[in-house]
C-alpha cells in the first residue's frame, strides 16, 4: 500500500483514538430514551393560582425582570410585559440573581403557535432547579410520537417519566407546582442524601416524591458532583418562544 496512503489512515486512527477518549466513550443519546409505557391523557382542572403571602415573587409584572440574568451576569433580554415573560431565541438561559435550594414553586407557562417551530422542538424549555435539575416543558398535548417519553412535558428530563400527560393545548397557560428537595453532600463532599421532587401539573399529581438520580444530562447517565447547597433557579432558552407568568417560591 502507498506510504502515504498508510500515513493517512494511521493518522486517522489516532484522531478517532483521541476524540473517543474525550468523549469518555459515552453511550448513544437513545440509550436513555423511555419509550416502555405512554403516560395516559387525563383533562386537567382550573390552573390559575395567586402567590401566598410568604412567597417570593420572581415574575409578576415587568418591573420583575430586574430578578432575573443570563448566566455570564448580563442583564435579562427575553421579553418582559406586565402579562408574561418570553424567550427571545438565542438570547441564552435566563436564571435568578438569588440562590434557593429546598423549596416550593410554582409557575405558569404558555407554548407558542405550534408554527413557529417547525420540527421536533415544539415548545422546547425547562425548569432548572438550582440550575441542574431539569423538569422539561414540552408542547405534549395529545402528543404523537415526537419525543420520548421521559423527554415530555412533566418529565424530570431523561429520569422519569410523568404518572400521566396533563398538557393542555397549545397556547393555553399551563401551571408546575414543584416541591423541591435539594441534595446534601458530605463533609469530603460525597453525597449524602439526593434530590427528590414532587410536581403537580395543571393541578394533577406527575411526579410523586421522585429520586433525582443527578443533573441532567443529555446523553450518558447522570451522576451527583459536590455543588453549593443554594444555587439559581433557571428558565431554558432552547430555540421555541415559550412564555412564562406568576413565578414565585417559598423557601422551605
Amino acid at each position: 500500500m502507498n506510504k502515504n496512503i498508510l500515513l493517512t489512515l494511521a493518522g486517522w486512527v489516532f484522531t478517532c483514538a483521541v476524540y473517543a477518549q474525550g468523549q469518555q466513550m459515552l453511550p448513544p443519546a437513545s440509550d436513555t430514551e423511555d419509550w416502555s409505557v405512554k403516560p395516559p391523557l387525563v383533562t386537567p382542572g382550573d390552573t390559575y393560582a395567586k402567590a401566598p403571602s410568604d412567597a417570593i415573587v420572581l415574575y409578576g409584572s415587568k418591573k420583575d425582570i430586574v430578578n432575573w440574568e443570563h448566566p455570564d451576569g448580563a442583564p435579562a433580554k427575553w421579553e418582559a410585559h406586565d402579562d408574561a415573560l418570553t424567550i427571545v431565541r438565542k438570547a441564552t438561559d435566563l436564571q435568578t440573581k438569588q440562590k434557593f435550594g429546598n423549596i416550593q414553586l410554582h409557575l405558569e407557562w404558555k407554548t407558542p403557535d405550534p408554527t413557529e417551530d417547525k420540527s421536533n422542538n415544539r415548545g422546547n424549555s425547562g425548569v432548572f432547579l438550582m440550575g441542574l435539575y431539569e423538569l422539561q416543558i414540552y408542547e405534549s398535548y395529545n402528543y404523537d410520537t415526537r419525543i420520548y417519553y421521559n423527554g415530555q412535558a412533566g418529565s424530570i428530563y431523561k429520569q422519569h417519566a410523568p404518572l400521566v400527560n396533563a398538557a393542555t393545548k397549545p397556547q393555553t397557560w399551563q401551571t408546575y407546582d414543584i416541591v423541591f428537595t435539594a441534595p446534601i453532600f458530605n463533609e469530603d463532599k460525597t453525597l449524602k442524601s439526593p434530590a427528590y421532587m414532587t410536581v403537580f401539573h395543571n393541578n394533577v399529581l406527575i411526579i410523586n416524591h421522585a429520586e433525582i438520580k443527578g443533573p441532567m444530562v443529555y446523553q450518558g447517565y447522570p451522576k451527583y458532583e459536590y455543588h453549593e447547597p443554594k444555587l439559581p433557579l433557571r428558565l431554558q432558552e432552547h430555540n421555541s418562544r415559550v412564555s412564562f407568568r406568576n413565578i414565585w417560591v417559598r423557601e422551605l
